[in-house]
């Protein structure tokens, strides 16, 4: 992505094939989102779960009816398309992973567009501070945790949370920063000790990749939106799609309008 391409152009690059990948450090400036799509029966326990569970599950957009495939506020987008990469679960399991969902969309879908901790990262870069996974080219690691999620309905099950190291005074400007963006995870859930929340090897995440915890830097752990994915597995609709880790619905909707003061 050129400095110059706005989100739009990369969408469009998106839904025609020719850009495929994570999209962490793309689109500065703009929110990034996390993706579920769910049959409409499940909807409103969704949408309860997300109200119970803001940290793992800040929600910034849902469609206005089901089958309806934009995002009112977010730009024009078409959900089937302008993901990078979908994963698309039958019974709680998942079955597939594809770049276009327009074979596999029915009038009984909803969508539900989620905070994406890729906006703050900017924020963090834009005051100094080194972000781990993107001076490293890699996707954000990220862990299933023991900390457990409000129940709605269906939905429940333990948090996943992203990590990004810091020394001890970075990371105390780091929860300032996030602190001022809770629409897209907010401040950090943990800090020090992965065993704390049940994780054993900061090695080997569960979903993205391993980055470099270097001397005197401690793990800092972010609630993170792949969260839905277990709440997801536990639930067990017959279908539900969401994106693949670190392939976000970039929209058009700009950081500085999920800031706090």
């Amino acid at each position: 992505m050129s400095a110059t391409e706005s989100p739009a152009e990369l969408r469009a690059r998106i839904r025609d094939g020719s850009f495929v990948g994570n999209t962490s450090g793309l689109a500065p400036g703009f929110v990034q989102c996390n993706i579920v799509i769910l049959p409409s029966s499940y909807a409103a326990d969704f949408m309860r779960f997300c109200q119970l569970n803001p940290k793992p599950c800040p929600l910034v957009a849902s469609a206005g009816a089901a089958g309806q495939t934009g995002l009112p506020g977010l730009g024009e987008i078409d959900i089937r398309t302008d993901v990078p990469g979908y994963r698309v679960f039958r019974d709680g399991v998942l079955e597939q992973e594809c770049a276009d969902i327009s074979d596999l969309w029915t009038e009984d879908l909803v969508t539900f567009a989620l905070g994406c901790s890729f906006s703050f990262e900017e924020a963090l870069i834009a005051d100094g501070l080194e972000v781990r996974n993107v001076t490293e080219g890699g996707n954000v690691p990220m862990y299933r945790t023991t900390l457990p999620c409000a129940q709605a309905g269906p939905f429940g099950g333990d948090m996943v949370v992203s990590m990004r190291p810091f020394a001890a005074a970075d990371a105390i400007r780091a929860i300032q920063i996030c602190t001022r963006f809770p629409s897209v995870h907010g401040a950090p859930v943990h800090l020090g000790d992965p065993a704390e929340i049940g994780i054993l090897d900061l090695d080997k995440p569960d979903y993205g990749d391993a980055v470099t915890l270097k001397p005197g830097e401690m793990p800092v752990f972010w609630a993170c939106g792949v969260t839905p994915q277990v709440a997801l597995e536990r639930a067990k609709p017959s279908v539900c799609i969401t994106h693949s880790p670190g392939m976000m619905l970039v929209t058009d909707l700009r950081n500085s309008k999920l800031a706090v003061m």
